[in-house]
């Protein structure tokens, strides 16, 4: 049970549920005014990131080439 906790499949959900909330906090802050630059620059370079460890997850549970 605790493997299971710490699978890649049960990171890359973790991983796209915090980018998911990332949007939605960004489009959040986004409408607000004043609008908080640096708080949005922060929130995106965040998701960008999570973007990439989404990416190199997949790659290693489905790789294009036999390994």
């Amino acid at each position: 049970m605790d493997s299971n906790l710490h699978s890649p499949e049960r990171q890359l959900i973790e991983l796209r549920m915090e980018h998911a909330d990332l949007d939605a906090m960004i489009d959040r802050i986004a409408e607000q005014a004043p609008l908080d630059e640096l708080m949005l620059r922060r929130l995106k370079k965040r998701r960008l990131a999570l973007r990439d460890q989404i990416a190199r997850l997949l790659r290693e549970l489905d790789p294009k080439e036999p390994a």
